[in-house]
């Protein structure tokens, strides 16, 4: 099961050096994701969305591949490169993969102006390493779907401060 982690930072270059620095960290398997989002938010108020994975360009190369063997069979490989590809593209581009659009969309509307939040979908982690990596950001943790102990080592590496728990007094006896 995957677990999903939004972190919202003061300014819109941040978060793009987290995505630079989680892909390189995927590169070296500390990390696994399925998705990787950036929301960036102008001080105009309009937010734009960084998918790290283009589906379209996936569904094309697929397509591309599908449409030229059927092609190659019917003895017309160019037509059916070309009809590969265009379907494909559609494909890829009307697939919802990972994270939910609609909830990427709702949550980026949490993060103020002229700042910006990364949407990582984990399947896997080496939890000390990362927490590590991630200490030179300073960051919001806005939702996970983490365990409340993993969730307070996460917001200590983003630099939160611990929450204080409340104590309840005992009754007088």
């Amino acid at each position: 099961m995957s677990d999903l982690v939004v972190v919202a930072f003061d300014d819109e270059q941040t978060g793009f050096r987290v995505r630079d620095k989680l892909t390189r960290m995927s590169k070296e398997h500390l990390i696994g994701l399925e998705d990787l989002v950036v929301v960036v938010r102008h001080q105009d108020g309009k937010a734009d969305i960084k998918q790290s994975m283009s589906l379209a360009g996936v569904g094309a190369l697929s397509g591309s591949f599908w449409g030229l063997l059927i092609g190659i069979i019917f003895l017309m490989p160019l037509l059916g490169l070309a009809i590969g590809a265009v379907t494909g593209a559609l494909a890829g581009h009307l697939t919802d993969y990972g994270i939910d659009d609609a909830f990427i969309r709702e949550v980026s509307e949490t993060v103020k102006p002229g700042g910006s939040a990364v949407f990582m979908l984990i399947k896997e982690v080496t939890p000390d390493k990362f927490l590590k990596e991630m200490e030179e950001f300073r960051g919001t943790v806005i939702k996970t779907s983490l365990t409340e102990e993993s969730e307070a080592k996460l917001r200590e590496a983003f630099g939160e401060a611990p929450e204080e728990k409340k104590k309840v007094a005992a009754p007088a006896a």
